[in-house]
């Protein structure tokens, strides 16, 4: 393994730890020159404190690896070049002394697990293989072990044995504790068994744009779903019906009539759905947690190469951002240019290559820039009055509204209607309030978003013959202009939560590259045979820092990121922000 590979692994391991996911190891390329599979099991124990249980043992190495001894059925396993179905044998002679040794430490590792094979081994018993099966599936799934296969996948060596292991250790949806959620009619918690006798629920995973039309990939958590039965959007409350269901193949498929409880299907016919959504039974509503949806924190101008194709970078977008709440698109107020933004540079460039591969839609985006939001600092009261004549009907409204900024963690605009007396009949408010909400997305310094704002709606004056929905839409957009500039805004900057993994001897170079950054690490702590430094900084800091903690730690060293909450940009960087430094 790579140095980046193995810093991988470490983070997958925390992961499925963090997530109580069983799981199963492939050693692959077992036929490349340098393999050393006892090595690569010590490095699984040593860097990732796994508990490992050796199930196979390669037949060969590098250039001569033909398959593998399977120490659970003692059976040799050879394949035949474009044959991915394998010979069983004998073992060889030549490996019969080593297919022994870990036959015994299989047995071994196992007993300390598991009482039955406990006693068996002790007592000197033969242990039939299913009952090997039955128990390494058993600490397997409780996570106390990890088995451990070979191979090579390039060759089709070791593919088939590995699915086999999936099927007979890994956990099937039943072995998992019941899926949560919510009921939307009542707002209380509710919990599904993941079995066919329950009421339906699903959640659609990822949308995509194919020949059949849109399909949608759903996982069905408990229930059964059948082609031409009706199902609820949870998440928007629309009901749809299910055109046709399909079992992928990659890029093949199979009709199916009918899907069940742990079934993973693409489903032709959902026409409003989006990455994230809950469908459940009509009758039986629930929304499941389904997916943290953060908000953009970088953006970046993006264009097609050829302008026919901007009518056809409109549609693809919107189709990626139905696939990718995270990923959305805006329009430039001032300069009119499409704003493509995401969670970060490998997101927009990783958007653009997709563009091109399933879209056939060349574009390019510009420079990445950090998406600031905009707040105000203090109250702010504002009093206008808008009057145009220009002959015909004219145009009057008065609007009196009164500016706060929101307590910390809230977001959007809260709007107050405070009019009494009806110094602004009822028909014109939902026009007062449209057009907040409309300043709120470019009406801060800069043309930078509003993050939250409270506004009141104090009082106000209309004119019988000239006041309309517009006219009060245009006194509260220069309303806004003015009370918002008067409210002390300040620039907001998104920070980033970092959990660098490392060796313990880069630790000090680590944690001073980040506060050099502006960073402040929260804490440290150890995790699989290294350090896992846990920090926030902003992102505007973190351009290519990949590239730079790698230069620092010799490869050693892996960071994952999340948006964690915006923070005042410090007044000696807004005029740079805003352009003007």
């Amino acid at each position: 393994m790579t140095r980046s590979l193995r810093n991988i692994g470490i983070m997958a391991h925390i992961d499925a730890d963090r997530f109580a996911v069983p799981r199963l190891c492939f050693i692959n390329k077992m036929d490349q020159t340098g393999a050393d599979f006892e090595r690569t099991v010590r490095m699984i124990e040593d860097r990732l404190g796994a508990d490992a249980i050796v199930l196979q043992l390669p037949l060969g190495v590098a250039g001569d690896f033909v398959g593998m001894i399977d120490l659970v059925a003692m059976q040799a396993l050879r394949w035949q070049a474009g044959n991915p179905v394998p010979i069983a044998s004998a073992i060889p002679p030549s490996m019969g002394d080593a297919a022994e040794a870990g036959r015994q430490r299989l047995l071994e590792t196992l007993a300390d697990k598991d009482e039955a094979i406990m006693v068996a081994y002790l007592s000197g018993e033969a242990v039939e293989a299913w009952r090997l099966k039955a128990a390494i599936r058993g600490a397997c799934v409780a996570g106390r072990l990890t088995p451990v296969l070979c191979g090579s996948a390039y060759r089709n060596v070791g593919v088939r044995p590995l699915l086999d292991a999936i099927v007979d250790y890994a956990p099937a949806p039943f072995d998992r504790p019941p899926v949560a959620g919510i009921d939307p009619r009542t707002g209380e918690a509710e919990l599904r068994s993941p079995r066919p006798d329950q009421p339906f629920v699903a959640l659609v995973s990822k949308v995509q744009a194919s020949r059949f039309g849109t399909l949608a990939f759903v996982r069905v958590y408990a229930g059964r779903i059948a082609s031409g039965s009706a199902v609820l959007n949870s998440s928007s409350g629309k009901v749809e019906r299910i055109g046709r269901l399909l079992r992928m193949h990659a890029d093949s498929h199979t009709e199916i009539g009918e899907a069940a409880a742990g079934d993973v299907i693409a489903v032709v016919g959902l026409k409003s759905v989006s990455a994230g959504d809950t469908l459940s039974e009509p009758g039986r509503p629930m929304v499941l947690s389904g997916f943290v949806i953060p908000a953009p924190v970088i953006e970046a101008v993006i264009e097609p190469r050829s302008g026919e194709e901007q009518e056809r970078l409109g549609q693809a977008l919107a189709m990626m951002t139905r696939s990718d709440p995270s990923l959305r698109v805006a329009v430039d107020s001032e300069s009119g240019e499409m704003l493509l933004r995401g969670m970060g540079e490998l997101h927009l460039q990783i958007a653009v290559e997709t563009l091109k591969h399933d879209f056939n839609v060349d574009a390019v985006i510009g420079a990445p820039q950090v998406a600031y939001r905009a707040a105000a600092t203090r109250r702010a009261e504002v009093d206008h009055t808008l009057r145009k004549q220009s002959g015909g009907p004219g145009q009057m409204a008065r609007v009196r509204l009164a500016f706060e900024p929101l307590a910390e963690g809230e977001t959007g605009l809260v709007f107050v209607n405070k009019i009494a007396g009806g110094a602004i009949p009822k028909e014109f408010v939902p026009s007062i309030e449209k057009a907040l909400r409309q300043c709120l997305l470019d009406g801060g310094p800069g043309g930078h978003p509003v993050l939250g704002l409270r506004v009141s709606l104090l009082d106000g004056a209309f004119h019988a013959k000239d006041s309309s929905g517009l006219a009060f839409e245009l006194a509260t957009r220069e309303a806004f202009r003015i009370g918002f500039a008067q409210a002390a805004p300040i620039l907001l900057e998104p920070v980033m939560r970092i959990v660098v993994t490392t060796p313990e001897d880069h630790l000090g170079a680590v944690i001073g590259d980040l506060q050099r950054r502006r960073g402040q690490v929260l804490s440290t702590e150890p995790v699989a045979r290294a350090q896992a430094v846990i920090a926030e900084a902003p992102l505007a800091e973190l351009f290519n820092y990949v590239t730079a903690l790698r230069s620092l730690s010799q490869g050693r060293a892996s960071p994952t990121m999340a948006f964690s909450r915006y923070a005042p940009l410090p007044a000696s960087l807004m005029e740079k922000a805003l352009g003007r430094g």
